[in-house]
């Protein structure tokens, strides 16, 4: 059940040339403000970017829309639009507000649980256990869009407003905070396995467990940030 702005599919159309300009500028500086190659506060200039793609302001303007949508970008009157800027205190907040609707989703996941659904999240999580850095146990990499573990948790929940909360208004600036601060993890394998608990529960309908063992999940990886923040403040 993709959603439009999940990257999987478009993508895919993107490179079947069938999207509109817009939805290329969308895609291309969405692209670049995860990865850091617009930097996190960095003012956002119309004019130069209208150069840089040969773009009507029109078609920038409604990729500026999108992206300020998604929660990338901040737009003030007079004075324009920057990249949103990474905070410490913005991490924890977020993962703050996914425990609490992850859980939700991995619980409705467990109820609305399919065999389609169930395949997928094994043959995905199959996939994980190749990576050679989760195997190094250095860093467990959740590939974007229908690919990563917990993004794919919530289209299983079937409730079309956690999935626009969590796979489009959150999704990328958490993308953009995992990217940006680095990939390498002492929780490799404990991540993977908890992962492998969770969709046990799912495949067992046990919605109740489902919840509490995503909620822990999320909960040590907050700790885990929350002790890399100290180290590196002090």
């Amino acid at each position: 059940m993709a959603n439009v702005e999940q990257v999987t599919k478009a993508d895919e159309k993107a490179l079947q040339g069938t999207q509109s300009l817009a939805d290329r500028l969308f895609l291309s500086l969405r692209k670049d403000i995860v990865e850091g190659r617009m930097a996190a506060g960095s003012k956002i200039s119309e004019p130069e970017l209208a150069r840089r793609f040969d773009a009507s302001r029109g078609s920038l303007r409604e990729a500026l829309m999108r992206l300020d949508s998604l929660g990338l970008i901040e737009r003030k009157v007079n004075v324009g639009a920057r990249v949103v800027e990474l905070s410490g205190r913005g991490l924890l907040e977020l993962y703050d507000v996914r425990e609490a609707l992850e859980g939700m989703a991995c619980r409705l996941a467990a109820e609305n649980r399919s065999d389609a659904d169930l395949a997928e999240l094994r043959q995905m999580l199959e996939r994980h256990e190749q990576q050679e850095e989760l195997q190094a146990g250095t860093a467990y990499y959740q590939p974007e869009g229908d690919f990563d573990f917990h993004f794919r948790i919530v289209q299983a929940s079937n409730n079309e407003l956690l999935i626009d909360t969590l796979c489009n208004k959150l999704y990328y600036r958490v993308r953009m905070y995992r990217y940006q601060l680095g990939m390498a993890s002492p929780r490799a394998h404990r991540a993977f396995r908890e992962h492998s608990h969770i969709i046990e529960a799912i495949e067992a309908g046990d919605g109740e467990l489902a919840e509490i063992l995503m909620r822990r999940h999320i909960r040590a990886s907050r700790s885990n940030i929350a002790n890399k923040l100290s180290n590196t403040e002090s």
